[in-house]
């Protein structure tokens, strides 16, 4: 089921799993998916996800779309006590920036090791 926020223009904007696409996806009020937060799974594919690329289409651009994106993928994955492997930057500085607040929340998260980069290689 899709949570709704509100991006930095006031407009509404809804994200959801998207298991067929393998990501969160954001959607603006009109129905138009405006971009997508993709992982794989992780080694232990039940209990991990390597979140790899963010991509907000650029028309609309500016709206915060992309740290509502990530930071409702990292909720969903603490909700699910799915462990996050960051390799997108996004992610990777989001959690610098908040790691610890992540964690001590009940968030899971580890450093991208090389087999999970070259999971995510693979699928290029």
């Amino acid at each position: 089921m899709a949570k709704t926020f509100q991006d930095k223009t006031g407009a509404e904007v809804a994200v959801d799993l998207s298991e067929s696409t393998q990501s969160y996806q954001i959607t603006v009020a009109d129905g138009t998916v405006a971009g997508h937060a993709y992982f794989l799974p992780g080694p232990d594919a039940e209990t991990e996800r390597i979140f790899h690329h963010t991509v907000v289409d650029e028309e609309f651009g500016g709206r915060g779309l992309s740290k509502i994106l990530v930071a409702e993928a990292l909720e969903d994955s603490l909700e699910r006590e799915i462990t996050v492997v960051p390799v997108c930057p996004l992610f990777v500085k989001k959690l610098k920036e908040t790691g610890d607040d992540y964690a001590a929340q009940g968030g899971k998260f580890r450093n991208a090791t090389g087999a999970d980069i070259d999971i995510v290689k693979r699928q290029a």
